[in-house]
C-alpha cells in the first residue's frame, strides 16, 4: 500500500542565511488521495482487521478530520465497511471532508461534545462494541500500537536516503511521534511541534500520550521533545499573518503546507532558524504528514482566501 516517499531539499533564503541543510520527507506524495501519516498509521490496522475477519473499522474524529477522510477511503479500497463517530452536528455532513467519507461508504454517527469526550472510556467503548461487535475499533487520529509500526517505517526509509541530525514532525494525537521514537532507537534528535494548546491544566499532556503509546522498555529513549511554543493559539487556530507566511513559503518552494498541521511545523522551523536555535551546518528533515484535504474545509469556512489558496488533486465535491 505504501511506497517509499521521496526526500527533497528545500532551497530558501532563510536557510542559506543560517547555513542550514533542510530537507523534507514528502509523505504528502504517497498517494494522490490519501497521504502522509494517515496512510502509515492505517497500514497495519487495515491488515489486522482483514486478517481477523472484521466486517469493518470504527473510529472517531471531528467534522473536518483528516483521519476520518483517510479511513473512509482506505476501507473502501480494502473492501471493509467503516463507521465514523463524529464530534459535531449533522449539519456538517455535507462539508467537503464528510461528503467524501460518505461517498466512500462510511456511515456517520454524530455525537455531542460531552459524549465525544468519552471516546477513550471503557464503559462507552463497551457500549459501542455491543452495538458493533464485528468492527475493529481504531482510536481518534489512528494512534495505537499498530500505527507505531507503520510510522516507524519512515526511519527505515530515511536511513537509505540521507544522514540527518534532527527530524521535525507536527504532533496532534501522538502516534506519529511515538512511532518515530520507537524506530529511531536514540539515533537522532526528534522534535515534535504541538499543533494544540495544552495549557497549564494539561501540561505535558502530549508527552504523556506519547509515552503511553510506546512499548515497555522505551524509557531509554531520551532523544525527543515536544515544543508547545508554536501552536498559534490552539488546535485548528492560526492568524492571517501565519497563513500568509505559509502561502509565501509554498509559492517560493513549490511545496504545499496547510496551516493546521504541517504549516505549524514549518513556521516553527522558520522561527527557530531566526532565533539561532540550530547550529550552522545542522541537517534537518521535516516530515510532511499530508492532510492537504483540510485546505478545502478551510476554504469552505472562508478561513483562507480562495483567490490565493487552491485545493490540490481533488475536486471540491465528490464525483
Amino acid at each position: 500500500m505504501i511506497q517509499k516517499s521521496p526526500l527533497q531539499t528545500i532551497h530558501h533564503s532563510l536557510f542559506r542565511k543560517h547555513q542550514l541543510n533542510v530537507q523534507i520527507k514528502r509523505d504528502d506524495l504517497i498517494h494522490p488521495t490519501i497521504s502522509g501519516n494517515k496512510w502509515r498509521k492505517l497500514k497495519y490496522n487495515l491488515i489486522h482487521a482483514k486478517q481477523n475477519n472484521y466486517r469493518g473499522i470504527l473510529s472517531f474524529g471531528g467534522s473536518y478530520s483528516n483521519h476520518i477522510h483517510a479511513l473512509a477511503f482506505a476501507c473502501q479500497q480494502h473492501q471493509l465497511d467503516s463507521i465514523g463517530i463524529i464530534r459535531g452536528e449533522k449539519e456538517y455532513a455535507s462539508n467537503f471532508t464528510l461528503s467524501w467519507a460518505q461517498h466512500w461508504g462510511m456511515k456517520l454517527s454524530f455525537v455531542d461534545r460531552k459524549t465525544y469526550r468519552l471516546r477513550n472510556h471503557d464503559l462507552y467503548l463497551n457500549q459501542l462494541r455491543s452495538q458493533y461487535p464485528d468492527y475493529f475499533f481504531v482510536p481518534e487520529g489512528g494512534s495505537n500500537s499498530l500505527a507505531l509500526q507503520g510510522m516507524g517505517e519512515v526511519i527505515g526509509e530515511l536511513k537509505h536516503q540521507c544522514e540527518f541530525d534532527t527530524l521535525m514532525v507536527p504532533v496532534g494525537s501522538g502516534g506519529t511521534l511515538a512511532g518515530l521514537i520507537n524506530a529511531d532507537n536514540n539515533q537522532h534528535a526528534l522534535l515534535g511541534i504541538s499543533v494544540l494548546k495544552q495549557g497549564k491544566a494539561h501540561e505535558n499532556y502530549l508527552s504523556t500520550e506519547v509515552k503511553n503509546l510506546l512499548p515497555p522498555g522505551s524509557e531509554q529513549f531520551d532523544n525527543w521533545q515536544i515544543s508547545d511554543d508554536f501552536h498559534r493559539g490552539g488546535y485548528a487556530k492560526f492568524s492571517a499573518f501565519d497563513s500568509n507566511r505559509i502561502l509565501a513559503f509554498n509559492q517560493e518552494t513549490g511545496i504545499i503546507f496547510e496551516p493546521v498541521y504541517s504549516g505549524k511545523m514549518l513556521l516553527a522551523l522558520l522561527d527557530l532558524a531566526e532565533q539561532g536555535y540550530f547550529p550552522p551546518n545542522h541537517r534537518i528533515v521535516l516530515l510532511h504528514t499530508g492532510g492537504l484535504q483540510g485546505i478545502a474545509g478551510l476554504l469552505e469556512q472562508n478561513r483562507l482566501g480562495k483567490e490565493q489558496w487552491s485545493m490540490p488533486s481533488m475536486p471540491l465535491t465528490p464525483i
